[in-house]
């Protein structure tokens, strides 16, 4: 049977492997994003749709890389404050963290999908 110091240990490293993760997240996909509007910028004899169309594929693709990443930093931090520190102020600033971090993927959500959650909008093709 497992002790409650070697849990502990546990779930320290599980929320280490999460943050690490989210971070990765947001590092790989920024690296896709510009590797793929540097892509699209070497094509010659561009128009002026084409450039807006790439810009705005590379704003969606470091968008969702910023989301997954910060989901993953959240379970992480929902991971640390349930397991590893569960006092009252540790509560209270998860809490916060949380919302700054529902508002910017909210923020994000609306900066990708060009609309409000709430509003029937165009859908998109699957590669933008």
């Amino acid at each position: 049977m497992i002790n409650d110091e070697t849990m502990l240990v546990i779930a320290e490293w599980v929320a280490r492997g999460f943050e690490l993760a989210g971070i990765a997240a947001i590092i790989l996909g920024a690296l896709l994003a510009m590797g793929r509007l540097a892509m699209d910028s070497l094509r010659t004899k561009r128009t002026e749709q084409e450039e807006e169309d790439s810009i705005a594929r590379f704003r969606r693709m470091l968008g969702r890389a910023i989301l997954t990443g910060l989901e993953l930093l959240v379970a992480a931090d929902i991971i640390l404050t349930v397991a590893v520190d569960p006092t009252l102020e540790s509560v209270l600033v998860l809490g916060l963290v949380v919302i700054i971090r529902t508002f910017l993927s909210f923020s994000l959500e609306v900066e990708i999908e060009g609309r409000w959650p709430w509003q029937k909008g165009r859908e998109r093709t699957r590669d933008q």
